[in-house]
């Protein structure tokens, strides 16, 4: 894939959400649980729904975008 068009795309500002979903979702699942193999699989569980909400905003926000 070409480099530019990457960097073109702004993807690179991206690579922040990663931590911050991977740290929101474990502090998440650990105020709900104390057992380690419970917090990891809430953890996964609600970085999954952080993800496709996220997702869901990105595709709004340029639907809008393309119509104005």
């Amino acid at each position: 894939m070409n480099h530019f068009l990457l960097a073109a795309l702004g993807l690179e500002d991206m690579w922040y959400a990663v931590p911050l979903v991977i740290v929101v979702s474990l502090v998440y699942a650990a105020t709900r649980f104390e057992a380690t193999g419970l917090i990891l699989e809430h953890a996964v569980r609600t970085a999954g729904w952080i993800v496709a909400f996220m997702a869901v905003v990105f595709a709004v926000l340029l639907l809008v975008n393309w119509w104005l």
